[in-house]
């Protein structure tokens, strides 16, 4: 699970908005990861994710690609390779760069329709996210690859339909749902499928075959937030996402062999609390309105788990996920 943008701060305003605490303290084991790009020390979201995803540096906007532009095999590609179920599920559009560097290959994050093509190269099972017309009002194509991946067999549909709580969700087709043309809205506006479409996604994934799943859930627009240094935006994501972390750790402590990940692409506007906050009341403040060189969290829980104690550049994270998923 990939809090976009998440520093300590942000996981720490988390703690007081929920009652019961943040999900994030009952994980026994947590790293740190450098985020450095490989043409930046300020990375992007898509250098930083085609780090996780994919194991190499590379520079700021580049999607699935190395520094020669040439395509890096995803961890997500190499779970369907091995016979995993795989999901992505983002509250940004899917094509957005951190979704997009789990399935995609494409020059610049800029190139949304090129990474929407990536959806089709793959037998992806589950996938939850803004960024419809990428798929159906294609400019660069006369595609319509909402229909393609409809006749290809998947259940399609979008929030234009139906609304996604009132959506049956059988493990016997392949699942994508719209949740914005573009982006979907914001928590603080209505936005609540979050939690909800995680632990559907994950249960839906383990029905699918009894060799596992990988699914990647992003918190996107908490990096979102931090952009626009709006500090009730930040939170109330962080909020959602922190929601969302609860109902994975419950389906993962039934299930007994997931193995969750919490981390972030960067830390986004050099959030802070201050003096003066109560546990009621945040006195907040940021540095800027972009990214930071910060480490970020990593935390973990489930099998596996220990392999990620310590600090380590982001690259890691593809190499101990590989380890875990035993693919080495």
């Amino acid at each position: 699970m990939i809090g976009d943008g998440m520093g300590i701060a942000q996981i720490t305003a988390s703690m007081y908005l929920n009652r019961k605490g943040s999900y994030l303290e009952q994980f026994p084991v947590v790293g740190f990861q450098k985020t450095f790009s490989g043409d930046n020390i300020i990375t992007d979201s898509a250098a930083g994710a085609t780090a996780m995803a994919c194991g190499v540096k590379t520079y700021n906007n580049a999607i699935g690609v190395d520094m020669d532009t040439l395509p890096v095999q995803s961890i997500l590609e190499l779970s369907e390779k091995n016979g995993l179920a795989t999901g992505l599920i983002a509250t940004s559009p899917i094509t957005h760069a951190t979704p997009a560097s789990f399935i995609s290959h494409v020059s610049h994050r800029q190139f949304m329709e090129e990474i929407a093509l990536g959806f089709m190269d793959t037998k992806i099972d589950f996938f939850v996210g803004g960024g419809k017309r990428y798929f159906d009002r294609r400019e660069s194509d006369e595609r319509n690859l909402y229909q393609e991946l409809k006749d290809d067999g998947y259940y399609v549909s979008d929030y234009f339909k139906k609304d996604i709580f009132e959506t049956h969700i059988s493990s016997k087709k392949n699942f994508v749902f719209f949740t914005g043309d573009e982006d979907p809205q914001q928590a603080r506006n209505g936005r609540k499928y979050l939690p909800y479409i995680s632990s559907k996604g994950a249960t839906f994934l383990k029905k699918r075959n009894d060799k596992g799943f990988f699914l990647m859930i992003e918190g996107s627009q908490i990096d979102w937030g931090g952009h626009q240094n709006d500090a009730s935006w930040l939170i109330s994501e962080m909020d959602d996402f922190n929601t969302a972390i609860g109902r994975i750790l419950k389906f993962a402590k039934k299930e007994g062999e997931t193995l969750v990940i919490v981390t972030a692409d960067h830390e986004c506007g050099g959030f802070s609390i201050n003096n003066g906050s109560t546990k009621s009341e945040l006195v907040t403040a940021f540095t800027n309105n972009g990214h930071t060189a910060d480490m970020v969290p990593v935390f973990a829980f489930g099998p596996q788990a220990e392999l990620f104690h310590g600090i380590y550049d982001n690259t890691d994270i593809f190499r101990k996920m590989k380890k875990a998923l035993q693919f080495d």
